[in-house]
């Protein structure tokens, strides 16, 4: 029986092509959603913005004193003393805004005009004011940015609360009620907005009003005749700070005028005194001498009313060997002591010389006092850009006056070695701790000072090539080994030429703000004051040549030709540890005992 036909099974119907839909178009409901989304959040952003600048507030410093600086919206800056009144200029801040300043420590039974007490203890403050006056830039930048930052902080923390709300409401609506108020307020989505911003300008008009108020009240007051010429020409008083500023503002106003036509006399005589000593540097090149050398009959260059006397004989200064390698040049400074007068003066001689670096020995403030910010702040923007600005600190300074410093720029060394453009140093801060009114501490001696930092040399793979520290009295242990080639330090007051000590070279620089013992160094200089350059030689690795350069009480300036930086000769291992003041050229007196000086 034959075989039934196999019918092939059908196959498989393909599924119709359905034709593609054209794109849906958003819905309008959901562009406004996000519309009035985007628009709520950047009314709650500048909601926080203004809540943030109008409210911030910050501890920092005036003059001698602590004050609270808040932001305000009256387009003035009032300085407030508490009961002896205010003190108004006008703002140099945008949109109306301003500051108040209260300063604190102010006796609330303070009388201003009556009490010999009283008046004393603002006339005590009169020095730390002219110092303020010298340099208010330092002051102003600190508050400014602490201002700043609290306001970030205060922006911040209001868009967080704004934000929580937000999510709160939306949790406690659910989603139906959410989506019925939408419904109901899409339609309204403008004047919602509108609404939302006018509520954020009412701050500003109110602003307007209370800067429109300010200027009523005070138009009426005249601007203190006192203070032209300073920075607070203009200034209005209120209360009886008017009195005290009447009867003694003529004497700060003319201290402080004494101080910037000192200064600026010193300046210049600095800026002529040192081109005298390049063109006579040039002179003996032309001649065919040597650029740096120095003949014994070679005057220094001076400038101003009278002229310096030289340091010493002079000699050849070194030169580098091997490869011509650019000698790196150093300034050092030391015992500033709040002098931020001098400050113009360190910035014009690092410009003159070309130095890469300031090493700063140390005693930069007074009494190591949060007050005294404005001081190493004016200090560290004294030095031009691009120069590394290099500290150990002093028995004057102190834990938060270091670190305010270092904010500012300044590298702190603390017992470690750092490259500063190739060069290896080494230092740490003073361990003792000198305040005007406070007893004196000291939590090591500076004989374990100097074999702490000489074994951190000696085990140095690297070697170090220069140790900076404040206290002299180190030397001895520090330069037995052989293994610290050169130490700088501060501290006397006076200066010791570069002498070997032990198997290395010690420097004593004197005060770079002409500084007396244990007293603030404000106004006219009441010292010499010096600073030194050295040239350090990368390829030897050795210190080629110091240069001195002074600043008499007279203004005057005195530059010095270089001197040969001196070689170490070996001593025979009994030779007795010298003190400051032991070796032949040493100026300081003291010898063995501690030094005097701050």
């Amino acid at each position: 029986m034959p075989a039934p036909d196999a019918t092939p099974e059908p196959a498989e119907a393909a599924p119709p092509v359905r034709p593609a839909r054209p794109a849906r178009p958003a819905r309008p409901g959901r562009r406004r959603r996000w519309l009035l989304h985007g628009l709520l959040a950047l009314v709650a952003l500048l909601a926080a913005l203004v809540f943030g600048v109008t409210t911030a507030t910050a501890q920092s410093s005036l003059g001698p004193h602590e004050a609270r600086y808040d932001v305000t919206t009256d387009a003035t800056v009032t300085i407030d003393v508490g009961p002896l009144g205010t003190l108004q200029i006008d703002s140099p801040l945008p949109l109306g805004l301003g500051a108040r300043v209260t300063v604190e420590e102010i006796p609330a039974d303070v009388d201003a005009l009556h009490g010999i007490d009283t008046l004393q203890a603002l006339t005590g403050d009169l020095n730390s004011y002219l110092q303020f006056f010298t340099g208010p830039q330092a002051t102003i930048e600190d508050a400014a940015r602490a201002l700043v930052a609290n306001a970030l902080w205060r922006t911040l923390g209001a868009l967080v609360v704004l934000v929580a709300l937000w999510f709160a409401g939306r949790w406690l609506l659910g989603p139906g009620r959410r989506e019925e108020l939408a419904g109901r307020l899409a339609p309204h989505t403008a004047q919602l907005t509108a609404g939302g911003l006018a509520v954020v300008l009412v701050g500003t008009l109110v602003t307007a009003s209370e800067r429109g108020d300010a200027a009523e009240r005070t138009a009426s007051q005249t601007a203190s005749a006192v203070f032209d010429g300073t920075p607070l020409e203009g200034a209005r008083i209120t209360g009886r700070l008017g009195g005290i500023v009447d009867t003694y503002g003529g004497l700060v106003v003319k201290a402080f005028q004494e101080n910037e036509e000192f200064y600026d006399r010193a300046d210049d005589s600095l800026v002529a005194a040192w081109g005298d000593w390049e063109a006579r540097r040039d002179a003996r090149d032309v001649d065919g001498d040597d650029g740096d050398a120095t003949g014994d009959d070679a005057p220094a260059a001076t400038a101003g009313p009278t002229a310096g006397t030289s340091a010493g004989p002079t000699a050849d200064p070194g030169e580098p060997t091997g490869e011509e390698a650019e000698p790196l040049t150093l300034l050092v400074i030391s015992d500033l002591h709040c002098n931020v007068g001098m400050a113009p003066l360190i910035t014009s001689l690092a410009e003159m010389s070309g130095a890469q670096v300031v090493l700063d020995a140390g005693d930069t403030t007074m009494n190591g006092t949060s007050v005294e910010q404005y001081c190493v702040t004016t200090f560290a923007r004294a030095i031009p850009d691009g120069v590394d600005l290099v500290t150990a600190p002093g028995n004057h300074d102190s834990a938060e006056t270091t670190a305010q410093y270092a904010r500012a720029g300044a590298t702190v060394l603390d017992g470690g070695v750092i490259d500063v453009r190739g060069m290896r140093i080494l230092g740490d801060h003073d361990p003792k701790a000198t305040r005007l009114i406070q007893t004196q501490t000291q939590d090591e001696s500076y004989a374990e000072v100097g074999a702490r930092l000489s074994e951190v040399a000696c085990d140095d793979s690297d070697g170090v090539d220069l140790v900076l520290f404040h206290n002299p009295r180190t030397a001895p242990a520090m330069l037995a080994d052989g293994c610290v080639p050169a130490l700088v330090s501060g501290h006397m007051h006076t200066r010791t030429d570069p002498e070997q000590i032990g198997e290395g070279i010690r420097y004593i620089s004197s005060s770079t703000a002409g500084a007396q013992e244990n007293e603030p160094r404000i106004g006219p200089l009441k010292g010499t004051a010096e600073m030194t350059l050295l040239r350090w030689d990368p390829t030897t690795r050795e210190i080629l040549d110091w240069q001195l350069v002074e600043i008499g009480t007279d203004a005057s300036a005195v530059v010095h030709d270089p001197e040969r930086w001196p070689a170490v000769v070996p001593v025979p291992d009994e030779e007795d540890d010298a003190e400051p003041g032991s070796g032949p050229s040493a100026t300081p007196t003291g010898g063995a005992t501690e030094p005097a000086a701050g």
